[in-house]
């Protein structure tokens, strides 16, 4: 059985099966030896290395909103100046972790303390 490639403006030959007096010579899979990764309990228990990591430091950062200002309207912020930002009071905030944006929660306070609830986890590599 012999036909043409599609995928080739060549006109280039291929055989679908051996023909007569041909042998093929087949690779068999090989097991690759890979550590056991398990997801970490939700107790807080990390299996194996992975807890070596705990002790690693993170920049985290809370996006409470953005705007845009011209230099003129910076330069004349003062102590009593209000800024107003793109989202509405109640929205969820943005939290980003070494630049990349992971979650989103609600900003609460806690013995005169912002702090801020975690509601969503976002997908992994999602914007």
């Amino acid at each position: 059985m012999s036909g043409t490639n599609p995928s080739s403006d060549s006109g280039t030959t291929l055989s679908a099966s051996p023909s007569a007096g041909t042998s093929v010579a087949s690779a068999s899979p090989t097991a690759v030896g890979l550590p056991d990764f398990g997801a970490a309990s939700i107790s807080g228990a990390t299996p194996g290395a992975i807890g070596l990591l705990g002790d690693v430091s993170l920049q985290v950062r809370i996006e409470l909103g953005r705007t845009k200002m011209l230099v003129e309207d910076v330069l004349r912020l003062n102590a009593d100046s209000v800024v107003e930002l793109d989202k509405a009071a109640g929205d969820p905030v943005d939290i980003y972790v070494n630049g990349r944006r992971i979650a989103r929660g609600e900003v609460l306070v806690l013995n005169e303390n912002f702090c801020v609830r975690v509601s969503e986890i976002l997908e992994p590599f999602s914007a």
